[in-house]
């Protein structure tokens, strides 16, 4: 397979290495078109359009800004050109934030599809549960990356686990707020003497960011109801409007029966107000690394080469999602085949399009996501951090030398003509 060749001035020793070791049978990802989607998919999906910059390479969109965000702190600088590549069968754990499903896609895909074994690493995936906080195994040094929400893996920085956000993959905030049609809620204004439902553990700062946009004070003009991780309470009516992630949560309505109608649950029958839209979103599942050992060259030219090969993963996800669905299926995913169809679909609407690149931080999101992380109080009084963020949490200097090998390989890390499949959910998501 032909492969252009990446200046070393712009990458480093790194890129040659692994540029040699991928070169051969490769197929590309970037073959197969996605059906186009029905007008309610496509509404639900989210996604901000792509200018025109998108599609130009990204030397000037990940670049990192000059000056220190006031809250979020200054980037780390990472002397890419110093990386090495890893040397054949480098072993690497990953740790996931929760159990095997299509929220990670992309990194199961990459081990299947060989995308990590062409750069040298041998990866295994950890899988996470309710007890399993990924960035602490990273900083406790049992992983050697994890995929984490943003603002938790802030409070664990906070608290001392010395981590840094290399590659921000999911682009733009997953989390709604869901009820049904006759409540007449379609935006956070409209919380005002609803029952709104949230899971807490550091999922509710959205719905707080939200409610205090909308100048309401959570202890007098909702009532907050402590919710599981279902749509039960939405169901019976316990709850008016109930917190749900787009790829999860949202499709288990839409799995179960409509009592009025005998049918299932259709988007006509809910209203949903994302986060993202109300201008609260906070950025969510990124890879981490260990902040100290990206001074260390054979780690830092490791983070290299992990990044390229998960954004290939999730560039193959974008092309093959019904493939992808197999792939977390065979892996022992207890959901279903037709809820994880759904859910990869979702997901990508949350990584594509990438107008900077895919996993590429944006500055502006990641100073909205720290600021909400300061300032806003929960009805304890608490908030997510205590302080601003200390310099070095995140870098554009890794996935900008990733970015440039997949350009090198022909591999569109933008997706702006990524479009969402059309997804058939079954009652109980089989």
């Amino acid at each position: 397979m032909k492969r252009k060749r990446v200046l070393t001035v712009t990458v480093g020793a790194v890129a040659v290495a692994l540029l040699a070791a991928s070169c051969g049978s490769k197929s590309s990802s970037t073959t197969t078109a996605a059906p186009e989607t029905t007008a309610a998919a496509a509404e639900t999906t989210a996604a901000p359009e792509t200018t025109a910059a998108a599609t130009e390479t990204t030397a000037a969109a990940t670049e990192t800004t000059a000056a220190a965000p006031a809250v979020g702190g200054a980037p780390l600088k990472v002397d890419t050109a110093a990386c090495t590549a890893p040397a054949a069968g480098t072993k690497v754990k990953l740790q996931l934030q929760w159990f095997t499903q299509a929220q990670f896609g992309g990194y199961f895909a990459a081990v299947d599809q060989g995308f990590y074994k062409e750069v040298g690493l041998d990866v295994s995936i950890l899988e996470g549960g309710v007890d399993i906080v990924p960035q602490k195994v990273l900083a406790d040094g049992q992983a050697d990356f994890a995929v984490s929400w943003v603002p938790k893996s802030l409070q664990s920085r906070e608290a001392g686990a010395n981590i840094t956000n290399i590659a921000q993959v999911f682009q733009r905030s997953g989390t709604l707020q869901v009820s049904l049609k006759d409540k007449n809620i379609t935006d956070s204004a409209a919380f005002k003497g609803q029952k709104i439902g949230n899971w807490g553990f550091g999922n509710e700062y959205e719905i707080f960011a939200a409610l205090s946009k909308a100048g309401l004070d959570p202890a007098k003009d909702v009532t907050l109801v402590q919710q599981n991780f279902d749509m039960k309470g939405l169901l019976d009516g316990s709850i008016d409007a109930a917190e749900a992630m787009i790829y999860n949560e949202y499709a288990q309505v839409l799995e179960a029966k409509n009592p009025a109608t005998g049918a299932l649950y259709t988007p006509a029958d809910l209203n949903v107000v994302s986060y993202e839209k109300e201008g609260v979103g906070m950025l969510q599942d990124a890879i981490w690394a260990d902040q100290a050992k990206l001074a260390d060259p054979v780690y830092c030219g490791t983070a290299i080469a992990f990044v390229k090969a998960s954004l290939e993963g999730w560039a193959f996800c974008r092309d093959n999602a019904d493939k992808c669905r197999d792939i977390v299926v065979s892996k022992g995913s207890k959901l279903g085949a037709s809820h994880q169809l759904w859910q990869m679909n979702e997901v990508n609407g949350l990584v594509w399009p990438a107008a900077n690149g895919v996993g590429a931080i944006d500055p502006a999101a990641w100073e909205r996501t720290a600021s909400i992380s300061l300032n806003t109080k929960n009805l304890d009084g608490a908030t997510v951090l205590t302080k601003p963020v200390t310099d070095g949490a995140w870098t554009n200097d890794i996935v900008a030398a990733a970015l440039e090998l997949l350009k090198a390989e022909g591999i569109d890390f933008n997706g702006a003509s990524w479009t969402p499949v059309t997804v058939t959910l079954t009652e109980g998501g089989a």
